[in-house]
């Protein structure tokens, strides 16, 4: 209590409660944006006259009702916020306000780092934004001056595209020093890591070209916050001032830069409106706006596009979508058409005896929450993998083993121990590796190529000796993972992937070729859990579905399945390395 008023955290996730919390910003003029935390100043009776919040490391919302601006409720507030910040063990805070709070937040040990004529940034580091400003400084005086410009490009690179290729090329060519500033904030598909790699490996050759480090000061949820929702209003032409406040006060004078690089924005436009209020705002600070047409794909005329090669991956087209990328790019898109392709597996729902959304299957040691972790974790370790095939020469079975032993490593780090895909690790192993050196030695993935690679790769595999899979094939003398590789999936792609590839696209289809996969696959799961008779089982209630298929039937399936503790994983490995196989195959930019 302070006085005759309480501070008091509203729970954001009661609908009730953040409706009351919008209509009060409304009320003092401000829009109600994405807030993770907010805290509400309260009057003795109980109504909500003050109030602030936080979005990660971002205190906003600040509102402070008439009758409370005279009972300097701020200083107390802005504690509360900190403390919850410092629980979270978030130290460095950014804050938003209006130009005239400037005062009052300065008071309250808030430094400002950018302005604009509606609202100012400020940060709680008094040396935040100094501290990145040398270390730009430091890069820029590790090089040779000539004397000629020096130009920056900011991107984002979600992935990075033949488009972000040729406008760092073209830059390059145009200036003595280009340096390259990516957005840091973890805030879309490909992480800043994945990204900052892209980027260090695309320009490698580039003896002009520096990739600078990121921060939450170029486009980040700091900075610009509305970027990463795409979303152009009022708010987000103010945040773009914003933003190039700082760019031009801080960034650009740190690296000497004197030219601002963009690519033609035909398509997003809040990034089109980005580009306009550069050109209006900086040539009066001294830095000029050079805008580089974007690259067009050569086959379908169109502009090649980060969101493009995303939207491409996510249909099940990362063929086409290798075709708008460089070589630098294709581990981490290798990595994440696997991780697209487990992730749709885990997603459908219901599977009989499987995990997926609302059940468990016959699995007692994981669930949906599980495996996605197990996923995300994979993410990285497959686009190691991956880049083993890029060269001319295959690699050997060492080193694709030492490979795969550090992701079984991630997994089982982020899964708590539990063998969540181990099996679909090998045969995705496989497939990535055999499919880099497709795009490397062909310049395209075919099936043919796929499956001659995949089968010279699984040459030095001869299964684990003392797993459960090598009893049940001793046992019941059937062919173990290695042995259906060695073959090249032979029944993948002579069956499942055609039968998938005749079904009308959705849903049910993904569900059909699971069923189908279960008819003919000799599930090594299936045959440790169940035996032979389970595994007879599980053949002919899939081909009864098959026959009469039903989403009821497929119910009735899970529950048959659980209590004879039966769970067809091999299968639901066999589905993801189909719908990757399909994927990776499918390189035509328009359909026939």
């Amino acid at each position: 209590m302070f006085g005759d008023f309480e501070i008091r955290e509203i729970p954001l996730s009661l609908k009730t409660a953040r409706s009351k919390v919008e209509a009060f910003l409304l009320s003092q003029g401000l829009r109600p944006e994405h807030l993770d935390r907010y805290f509400g100043i309260f009057d003795t009776s109980d109504n909500l006259i003050g109030g602030g919040g936080l979005s990660g490391n971002v205190v906003k919302c600040i509102a402070l009702s008439q009758s409370a601006r005279s009972e300097s409720l701020t200083n107390p507030l802005i504690s509360r916020i900190r403390e919850a910040a410092s629980e979270e063990g978030l130290s460095d805070l950014y804050l938003f306000t209006k130009p005239e709070n400037r005062a009052i937040f300065e008071s309250l040990a808030f430094h400002t780092v950018g302005t604009s004529d509606k609202a100012i940034l400020m940060e709680t580091d008094p040396r935040g934004i100094k501290r990145y400003c040398a270390e730009l400084s430091r890069i820029r005086q590790s090089l040779q001056d000539d004397g000629s410009p020096a130009g920056i490009i900011v991107m984002n690179c979600n992935p990075l595209t033949r488009g972000h290729k040729y406008l760092i090329e073209t830059a390059a060519g145009r200036v003595g020093r280009l340096f390259i500033i990516p957005v840091s904030e973890d805030a879309s598909e490909y992480s800043y890591q994945e990204r900052l790699d892209m980027l260090r490996q695309a320009t490698a050759t580039l003896p002009n070209v520096s990739v600078c480090p990121g921060s939450n000061y170029a486009v980040s949820k700091a900075t610009f916050p509305t970027y990463f929702l795409k979303d152009l209003n009022d708010a987000s032409k103010t945040q773009i001032k914003l933003d190039l406040d700082i760019f031009a006060t801080h960034i650009a004078p740190a690296l000497g830069a004197t030219i601002r690089f963009v690519g033609t924005e035909p398509n997003d436009k809040l990034t089109s409106e980005y580009n306009a209020v550069m050109k209006d705002t900086l040539p009066a600070r001294g830095i000029n706006v050079v805008e580089i047409e974007r690259l067009s794909d050569d086959s379908s005329g169109r502009s090649i596009s980060a969101s493009a090669v995303r939207k491409l991956i996510l249909e099940g087209k990362a063929g086409a979508a290798m075709k708008m990328t460089p070589s630098s790019s294709w581990p981490y898109l290798l990595a994440h058409a696997a991780c697209q392709a487990l992730r749709d597996e885990l997603d459908l729902t219901p599977k009989p005896g499987l995990v997926d959304i609302e059940d468990n299957g016959s699995h007692t040691d994981m669930d949906h929450q599980i495996m996605s972790r197990s996923i995300e974790a994979l993410k990285g370790p497959f686009a190691t993998i991956a880049r083993l095939g890029l060269k001319p020469s295959l690699p050997d079975h060492n080193q694709i083993r030492e490979a795969g032993i550090e992701a079984e490593t991630a997994m089982m780090e982020a899964t708590g121990g539990i063998n969540t895909h181990r099996g679909a690790l090998f045969s995705i192993g496989l497939t990535l590796i055999a499919a880099a050196n497709s795009l490397f030695t062909d310049g395209e993935i075919t099936e043919y190529g796929l499956k001659s690679r995949i089968v010279r790769l699984a040459e030095g595999f001869g299964g684990n000796k003392n797993s459960h899979g090598a009893e049940v094939r001793l046992r019941y003398g059937i062919k173990g993972a290695a042995d259906i590789a060695r073959e090249g999936y032979a029944e993948l792609f002579q069956t499942w992937l055609p039968f998938f590839r005749e079904q009308i696209a959705g849903k049910e289809t993904l569900m059909r070729l699971l069923l189908k996969i279960m008819t003919s696959l000799e599930d090594t799961n299936v045959y440790h859990r169940a035996g032979k008779q389970g595994a007879e089982m599980v053949k002919s209630t899939a081909e009864e579905i098959l026959a009469n298929f039903s989403i009821e039937a497929l119910e009735k399936a899970n529950i048959k399945f659980k209590s004879a503790n039966i769970s067809p994983g091999g299968a639901a490995d066999m589905l993801s390395l189909t719908l990757l196989i399909h994927s990776l195959t499918n390189n035509k930019l328009k359909n026939n």
